[in-house]
């Protein structure tokens, strides 16, 4: 049995534009990786947690904190769980956390240290599951952020934050304003652009990578934006045996960060 005392939820809001507003600014997590990182980075952030009886050893610091700072969990039937993550892979806990704004481009790069940075620009992904796999490379190779065009709706979801196995807190959302002046201002931070296209562009092994780096990926299926894909310094290939057209834009972009990170260390040595 749990050392933690039960807690229970305050009444729920009265339905009107209030209550929408505050459902639109929370998340619904799930997966012990994914909702343990929010915890792990900010606590402050979470409202409510559903978990199964099962999972209450797992998550003993989370509900302590819960009950000290008068957060309401319940412990609840798994299908009640499935219900509430819309899938199966809940593994035991969903939690009600509030969502975190894009930090606008200026702010980013105001803060951002010296030194090697590679960050990755996304335009069009909107598949959950590839943002899911492409922020659990990203932040395994320590990429600084995701880029979002000004007017992209792509947010993290539920789904893509089980995916990324606790990789969505490491790595922030930034918002670009229009695109010329986004690129011009990474290009004043340092950064070079590199397009990353399925087939006319370099090779990437065989390519020379800035130690500033920004790969700007297009949507699965049509690719990125031609203009775009001009405007950019670089225009990089992953060469492969031709067997398949393309890797999965998940899978390209930890192909990408590996030989970023490969350029990197090597002229650190």
């Amino acid at each position: 049995m749990s050392s933690v005392p039960p807690s229970s939820f305050p009444p729920p809001a009265a339905p009107g534009g209030d209550a929408r507003r505050r459902r639109d600014a929370e998340l619904r997590l799930y997966g012990l990786n994914a909702v343990r990182a929010a915890f792990a980075r900010r606590p402050q952030a979470i409202r409510k947690v559903y978990l199964a009886e099962a999972a209450i050893p797992k998550l003993q610091p989370l509900l302590k904190w819960c009950v000290a700072h008068r957060v309401g969990y319940r412990v609840v039937a798994p299908e009640e769980l499935q219900k509430l993550a819309a899938s199966a892979h809940h593994e035991g806990v969903v939690a009600e956390v509030l969502r975190e704004e894009p930090t606008p481009l200026s702010t980013w790069l105001r803060e951002l240290p010296a030194g090697p940075c590679c960050a990755l620009w996304l335009d069009g992904v909107g598949n959950p599951h590839n943002l899911g796999a492409i922020l659990r490379s990203a932040a395994h190779f320590g990429v600084a952020a995701v880029l979002l065009p000004k007017h992209s709706a792509l947010a993290l979801s539920g789904a893509a934050a089980r995916v990324a196995e606790g990789g969505a807190e490491a790595v922030p959302f930034v918002r670009l304003g229009r695109e010329d002046n986004a690129i011009a201002q990474l290009r004043g931070a340092g950064f070079g652009l590199a397009a990353t296209v399925v087939r006319g562009g370099g090779d990437l092994f065989a390519a020379k990578l800035p130690e500033r780096l920004v790969y700007v990926l297009g949507a699965e299926g049509e690719g990125m934006d031609a203009d775009l894909a001009q405007a950019c310094d670089l225009r990089l290939s992953i060469p492969g045996t031709g067997a398949v057209e393309s890797l999965n834009v998940a899978a390209a972009t930890a192909v990408l960060l590996a030989a970023w990170a490969q350029g990197t260390r090597a002229r650190r040595e």
